[in-house]
């Protein structure tokens, strides 16, 4: 038998991978859950600046997609997640997260509602042995359907514009809603969320009609500034929204080695979707026990000095005691700030003389700069326009 070679295997293409390989100028791929994606596709500054003054596009078929259904299938959820889906209607999207028996974060992502019986589970990480595992005396049936979805994210305040030039009567569409259109001989499914503080949109339908969608919307699109964008940008987008992505911002419980890295929801700031007064849900006792001594750590946002971004630095108390790490951070264009985001123990998290240890390259030798921090509330950026319904004319 011949041995597997996984290092020779090539990377899956999305099913808009020609339109993105035609595109992508600096030929600037990563590796996204076994799918070649755009990292960037030709200028850094102008992608960003894309998300901020008109419209993008972004690939999103990598992200890991689950279709649960069946009588029971709320009920699971309802077990499974932090908060109440019950309360979800048909039509609606959750964000959420779910966490082990210890009450330690497995993974966050987004929830929908397509019928009274049938959800959509959207997520960074491969979790379906722990979903049917959890589904253990339910009635329901769990079926990975990332690739028989293609997907895009329309990001940006000209992204509505977009959507009604394209033939899509959007106005209507109120956050974390979404609504159904055809699209040549199928459907397209659009609902009002995203992940960079902003007006957007994700888009969703089947693999054979992706490249029409594209095309589709870059024609209407091309008097509104559309272009696409890769996962550098949309990082920095997200970074200044102030959200949070599974294995960078903190490490599943699954895959976690070191005991001292685990976090709980509360530790990441998601307390305040933990829905306390439902039945139980798996790590809810662990969570209560937390919640009433105290949690360790925090995540907080910073504001740094200087204008070297400070990804990665080691927080200090009084330039001596570390007290905690930054997990992501940019210098935003858009704030015109050096912000991060970092987990801080507790004790400190008030950001009282706190300072980052940064290693600024400077003609190749790097030199340690301690720049101080200042705790500030998250997100760093966020418009009204991300809100308005109807969205605003352009």
């Amino acid at each position: 038998m011949t041995a597997l070679r996984h290092f020779e295997t090539p990377l899956l293409k999305t099913p808009f991978h020609p339109r993105t390989e035609a595109l992508n100028k600096l030929w600037s791929w990563g590796n996204w859950g076994g799918y070649t994606t755009a990292l960037s596709f030709d200028d850094l500054a102008m992608e960003h600046s894309a998300v901020r003054n008109s419209a993008t596009v972004y690939d999103l078929c990598p992200m890991i997609k689950y279709r649960i259904e069946g009588p029971e299938a709320t009920a699971f959820l309802d077990r499974l997640t932090l908060r109440n889906v019950a309360k979800l209607s048909v039509g609606g999207v959750q964000y959420t997260a779910w966490t082990n028996d210890a009450g330690h974060m497995l993974d966050d992502g987004t929830l929908f509602r397509l019928a009274s019986d049938r959800y959509r589970l959207c997520c960074q990480e491969r979790h379906l042995n722990w979903l049917t595992d959890s589904a253990h005396g339910f009635d329901v049936t769990i079926t990975e359907e990332t690739e028989d979805i293609a997907a895009l994210s329309l990001q940006g305040p000209t992204s509505g514009e977009v959507l009604r030039l394209a033939g899509f009567d959007i106005d209507a569409l109120k956050p974390f809603r979404m609504a159904e259109f055809p699209l040549g001989n199928g459907r397209l499914m659009i609902s009002r969320t995203g992940f960079t503080g902003d007006l957007g949109y994700e888009l969703w339908t089947t693999p054979g009609q992706a490249l029409a969608l594209w095309d589709l919307l870059f024609d209407a699109g091309k008097l509104h500034g559309i272009r696409p964008i890769g996962s550098d940008a949309l990082n920095m987008a997200r970074l200044e929204a102030g959200l949070i992505i599974t294995g960078i911002d903190f490490t599943p419980a699954d895959t976690c080695v070191r005991e001292d890295r685990l976090r709980s929801p509360i530790e990441m700031g998601l307390g305040w979707m933990i829905d306390w007064k439902k039945g139980h849900f798996t790590g809810k006792a662990a969570l209560v026990a937390q919640r009433d001594k105290g949690r360790k750590w925090s995540f907080v946002g910073l504001e740094i000095g200087g204008n070297i971004a400070a990804e990665g630095a080691i927080l200090y108390h009084n330039q001596k005691l570390e007290v905690g790490v930054i997990t992501g951070a940019i210098w935003s264009p858009m704030l015109k700030k050096n912000i991060a985001l970092a987990q801080v123990l507790t004790k400190y998290a008030d950001g009282a003389n706190i300072w980052a240890e940064i290693y600024a390259l400077r003609e190749l030798h790097y030199e340690k700069l301690m720049m101080q921090a200042r705790v500030v509330d998250r997100p760093f950026f966020v418009h009204d326009r991300r809100r308005a319904t109807p969205p605003g004319r352009f």
